[in-house]
């Protein structure tokens, strides 16, 4: 049985310098999508020499590392997604993204940084345990559906446990959060075309006005969720485009609404697309209009495994730095995430990383992830290391 003890942290602490120095190259060279060559190649070169089998994707630039120990045992998978945003950046670092509009906005740069250290230490370690641990690093997590085609092509056969982390600035740094159950919500986006007749604004008893119409069903689909959804299953429906007219004098001849749907069931996930669609057809109906309605599925909900959360919790206070913490977190948060597929295939967790940098007093007002000023504590990269590295033979031991 491998010791999980202070030590992972202290050699993350020392491993910390090569590990910042991948996640400042990969900030600079931000990657979109599925296609992330140069961050492949940035991976691939920072495992080379280790005991480890690289495997690359066929749909994608993935990174798939099988690292065995001292004899049989459980697989246990660790992940680290790869992509950036498309976003420009504003945090005026001397490592700033030097591709227009993209931008590691929300960690991902870390993320494969601190799996790539969690390759080393395990490594260095590996005759202190058996089994073996597999590294996914996944490109396509920012709304590309990366996980599913890493599943697609193996990335959790014979795969007994799972976990990963993700960065957050709203944690104070060497803080660590989970929960059992949801953790992140699902995701649909809304577009609604609302079809009418077009005419002169000072006309419109001759015109059939989507304007007007489109306004009603904002309003109404609010009242949608407050009066037939439970609030302690709850969701939020945001609107967030509204296209109609490009002249104050005209009227329309159709008006385009979108926005997007989070939930943390999918019994709330059906009712409120089936709430969404009924009232924007029959409001639009009312008034003499057509409303056509697409709801597009997105990624479902995070959901972890109760006695994985559980061993997060225990574990991480042994790897963590003095003044870190491991707290349940008390509600799930309403971002959501392509690990859910992952934890539909494999019993496991996400854990929530802190990242406040040290010149922000108070992390909730730290610029959140997708900000474009986002910016991370990089010193605490050494506790999402260590925690990868004690997660890891923790689940390596079997079933809690």
């Amino acid at each position: 049985m491998a010791l999980i003890d202070r030590s992972i942290l202290e050699d993350a602490e020392a491993f910390l310098p090569e590990v910042v120095k991948l996640r400042r190259k990969l900030h600079q060279h931000p990657e979109l999508g599925l296609d992330l060559p140069f961050t492949q190649a940035a991976i691939i070169e920072a495992l080379e020499g280790l005991p480890v089998t690289i495997a690359t994707g066929r749909q994608l630039s993935s990174v798939v590392v099988e690292l065995e120990g001292s004899g049989p045992g459980r697989r246990v998978l660790l992940r680290g997604d790869m992509d950036a945003l498309e976003m420009p950046e504003d945090t005026g670092l001397p490592f700033s993204s030097q591709v227009p509009n993209a931008m590691h906005a929300c960690g991902h740069d870390g993320h494969v940084s601190m799996l790539v250290g969690a390759v080393h230490l395990l490594a260095a370690r590996r005759d202190d345990w058996s089994g073996s641990v597999r590294f996914m690093f996944q490109p396509g997590e920012e709304g590309y559906g990366g996980a599913p085609l890493m599943i697609e092509e193996g990335v959790t056969k014979d795969v007994d446990a799972a976990f990963a982390i993700h960065v957050t600035p709203n944690l104070p740094s060497g803080w660590v959060a989970t929960r059992p159950g949801a953790l992140l919500a699902s995701e649909d986006t809304i577009a609604i075309t609302v079809r009418g007749r077009g005419g002169h604004a000072s006309t419109p008893h001759l015109a059939a006005d989507p304007v007007t119409t489109t306004a009603e069903i904002v309003m109404a689909i609010q009242a949608t969720v407050t009066r037939q959804i439970d609030i302690f299953n709850p969701a939020v429906v945001t609107l967030t485009q509204l296209r109609a007219s490009d002249a104050p004098n005209v009227i329309p001849e159709s008006v385009f609404l979108g926005g997007t749907i989070r939930t943390v069931s999918e019994h709330t996930r059906t009712k409120v697309k089936e709430a969404v669609t009924r009232t924007a057809l029959n409001v639009a109906a009312a008034h003499g209009l057509e409303a056509e309605v697409n709801i597009k599925s997105g990624y479902p909900v995070t959901t972890t495994h109760p006695a994985t959360a559980a061993l997060v919790l225990e574990i991480a206070p042994k790897v963590l730095p003095e003044g870190g913490r491991a707290v349940e977190a008390p509600a799930p948060t309403m971002g959501a995430e392509d690990w859910s597929y992952v934890l539909q295939e494999v019993p496991g967790a996400m854990a929530f990383l802190g990242v406040c940098p040290p010149e922000i007093p108070d992390p909730r007002n730290a610029p959140a992830c997708h900000s474009n000023v986002m910016m991370m504590n990089e010193d605490a990269m050494a506790s999402g290391v260590a925690l990868h590295v004690a997660m890891a033979l923790r689940l390596l031991e079997g079933p809690a």
